[in-house]
């Protein structure tokens, strides 16, 4: 089968979404078949893919790539790259990794439907088929989509069986508003208070704050201010084999996002280093976590508080939530994902959508 990949965004550029490019990409071509990416990210370097990708392609590359493929595969709808395949008529799968909506990053809520987004929705009944990366996607853009749950790196996120878990918590994301890392740092204050007028926890409290944004400055400060500078550290950026040997030295991930996140890799990251994730109920971050973590209201400090302990002070339930762990995380593996994916791309070729 000769899959056209279309991806907005591609290595080296990171993110979420060129994450899961960068895994089904590779797994695509490693099941055997005939695979180009086409994407607007200009090339940085040498790429170090067997297969063939086309960087900031004209209209008359466009055009060959499309007239090439058996199928078209959109990572996230990308209209700029699809358009062609009008001309052609391929069968295509497009795969949802994110709201369909404009969104408010400053509060992290979906925003209006704009003309682009309204060609997207009839974009997707035109479709083979429409996989969303969690049931919340599929409820708000399509509802005759597919649940697949993203893939995360195996081989880089796992235990380290020699490093030692001696802290606490620890939070992984850009450092915005919408994150809500400042609702983490108020939470430990009220545990640091908590303990130290009721001695729940057996030992000392610390978090570890991993990432950059325009919100470091006044998180530091708040740091300070709350009197929580020997307990919170900031590391700023770290990835690879760095970020997975900093996560098992962790025992909880928070993850307080005050808007609704499409999925939530991090929660699959921390957890595959064997975190227990704290998250909040919005979005897809209960699909992100299962049965392998626990999740409280968005956006509420006190509710944030009272899960930590309810895990924390409750080794029945943490050993519970830990033991569904290697179940949850074979579902999100590489291997398990993209054989999903294949599936629905194969029968979409085969032409037999009732089968799908």
């Amino acid at each position: 089968m000769k899959i056209l990949f279309l991806s907005h965004n591609f290595y080296p550029f990171i993110g979420g979404i060129e994450a899961n490019s960068d895994i089904l990409s590779r797994a695509f071509y490693n099941a055997g078949h005939e695979l180009r990416v086409l994407t607007w990210t200009r090339e940085l370097g040498e790429d170090i893919y067997p297969f063939q990708i086309i960087r900031n392609p004209s209209y008359k590359e466009l055009f060959k790539q499309h007239r090439w493929a058996d199928l078209v595969f959109e990572n996230n709808p990308c209209l700029r790259l699809a358009w062609p395949n009008l001309f052609f008529w391929h069968p295509y799968v497009i795969a949802l990794n994110t709201w369909v909506s404009r969104i408010d990053d400053e509060v992290g809520l979906h925003g209006k439907i704009g003309y682009q987004d309204r060609l997207k929705f009839l974009w997707f009944k035109k479709a083979s088929k429409v996989i969303a990366v969690s049931d919340a996607i599929r409820k708000h853009s399509f509802k005759q989509a597919i649940v697949i749950g993203n893939p995360y790196n195996a081989a880089v996120f796992n235990i380290y069986p020699e490093i030692e878990k001696t802290n606490t918590f620890v939070f992984l994301g850009r450092l915005v508003p919408n994150k809500g890392v400042d609702e983490a740092i108020k939470a430990l204050k009220k545990l640091v208070l908590k303990n130290a007028q009721e001695q729940v926890l057996k030992s000392d409290l610390t978090l570890t704050i991993i990432g950059e944004g325009p919100q470091k400055s006044y998180l530091e400060q708040l740091t300070a201010e709350l009197g929580l500078q020997n307990q919170i550290v900031f590391t700023g950026s770290v990835s690879g084999e760095d970020l997975a040997r900093l996560l098992n030295k962790h025992r909880y991930l928070l993850v307080p996002s005050l808007w609704e996140e499409p999925f939530g890799n991090v929660v699959l990251e921390g957890m595959a280093c064997g975190c227990l994730p704290i998250v909040s109920d919005g979005g897809g971050l209960p699909d992100a976590i299962g049965d392998a973590g626990i999740s409280f209201a968005r956006g509420n400090t006190d509710a944030l508080v009272d899960a930590i302990l309810k895990v924390i002070t409750n080794p029945d339930l943490e050993k519970k939530l830990r033991s569904a762990t290697a179940n949850h995380l074979h579902k999100h593996q590489p291997d398990t994902v993209s054989k999903k994916y294949l599936e629905v791309l194969e029968k979409a070729v085969n032409k037999s959508p009732e089968a799908i």
